[in-house]
């Protein structure tokens, strides 16, 4: 059996960042003070079982902190309004927001201080999508340019369109195409796919025509990971989708010649 890994397979540059503030904020917390993620500070159980083994813990940032806890933001970030809660406590905050989803978010406000309407494609019940348009004053959530063309668009209103950081960028440039065609000429697009997002989908493409099956490992609720397996099986070729090695199919697997391994970022 022939297995050829992604080059680009494995975490990106955010998460690195993420867990290396999550680990400093370990490594020097004063004595007694409680550790807590807002939220899973990335979607992978493996990683966060190991943090719960350390002592971290997970808050929703709806029940008050003590004075002295450490709250490390999740590399997906925050509601703006979470963020400002979380100022008024006297908490260490620790931002590990990943800095593409930050440049999203200042991007969208200055877009919206511009009285403008955020389109936003992604996940609705996605975190980084709550936090995402937290920064606009009226916004419209779709997950593919079905349902934003299902929707009646006023024409007088001034529209601005981004996306979550994870989305696949071919699906996003059927819709900046759809959009300015139908409804704005001159609407103004933010970049906001991550380019280790993209490197990673256009692998995991050019492997589908080199392999017979692939195998994408990565957490079952990341966004970034799921879109892998599912460019993958919309190639047309054998796809599993697995956390840990022990879920690996093997009998199924041995059916095949070559292999193409990969993992979200």
């Amino acid at each position: 059996m022939k297995l050829i890994v992604a080059e680009t397979a494995g975490f990106c540059m955010g998460v690195d960042m993420a867990l290396h503030k999550l680990d400093k904020a370990l490594s020097t917390a004063p004595q007694g003070a409680a550790i807590y993620t807002l939220g899973p500070i990335i979607h992978n159980p493996q990683v966060l079982a190991r943090y719960q083994s350390q002592g971290v813990s997970q808050t929703d940032g709806t029940k008050p902190l003590k004075a002295g806890d450490i709250v490390v933001i999740r590399a997906h970030g925050i509601p703006k309004q979470m963020q400002e809660t979380l100022e008024r406590q006297e908490v260490a905050i620790v931002d590990a927001t990943c800095p593409k989803v930050k440049k999203a978010q200042v991007l969208i406000q200055r877009q919206a201080e511009q009285n403008k309407h955020l389109l936003l494609f992604g996940e609705r019940d996605h975190p980084e999508v709550r936090g995402l348009v937290s920064y606009a004053t009226t916004f419209t959530i779709f997950e593919s340019l079905e349902e934003l063309q299902g929707k009646k668009l006023d024409p007088t209103t001034s529209y601005f369109l981004a996306a979550q950081t994870t989305q696949d960028r071919e699906f996003f440039n059927a819709i900046r195409t759809y959009l300015t065609t139908n409804i704005d000429a001159d609407m103004t697009v933010l970049d906001t796919i991550c380019m280790a997002t993209k490197d990673r989908q256009e692998e995991v493409r050019e492997l589908s025509h080199k392999v017979e099956a692939i195998v994408v490992a990565g957490g079952k609720d990341s966004g970034n990971t799921r879109r892998l397996a599912q460019i993958a099986q919309e190639a047309g070729i054998y796809t599993v989708h697995v956390e840990t090695a022990a879920e690996l199919p093997l009998d199924e697997l041995s059916e095949f010649s070559s292999i193409g391994l990969t993992a979200g970022a």
